[in-house]
């Protein structure tokens, strides 16, 4: 393997992992602020929540797929079938979960789209 693709590629996959764990820190610090705002108005109701998930869901998608991507520029170094292994397993596991996620944001606007008035 071209030992250039290794150097160049390593910073990069840690950055980009860098990046998701940020933006999946940040999320997650957004939704837990709002989160608590929320129970301490002592409002709680379904569409805020909803509004909640559903910003706290772009912010995870965002990070799983800076994950992803992570992964795929691993999986151009990786020299042995053992560590492609390993790699493809948490690509299908990362993959699944931004399926999941996207699908329940999606279901969630339409969902919002029928009970909202034209």
């Amino acid at each position: 393997m071209e030992q250039w693709l290794v150097v160049v590629s390593e910073p990069v996959i840690v950055a980009i992992d860098f990046i998701a764990l940020g933006t999946i820190v940040v999320g997650t610090a957004i939704a837990l602020k709002d989160g608590i705002a929320l129970l301490a108005s002592h409002a709680i109701d379904r569409h805020e929540r909803r509004r909640l998930w559903m910003r706290y869901s772009h912010w995870l998608v965002a990070g799983l797929t800076f994950q992803l991507a992570a992964d795929i520029i691993e999986s151009s170094i990786t020299p042995d079938w053992d560590g492609i292994g390993r790699l493809a397993a948490v690509a299908v596991i990362r993959t699944f979960l931004n399926y999941f996620l996207e699908r329940d944001v999606a279901e969630i606007r339409s969902l919002e789209r029928e009970k909202s008035p034209p």
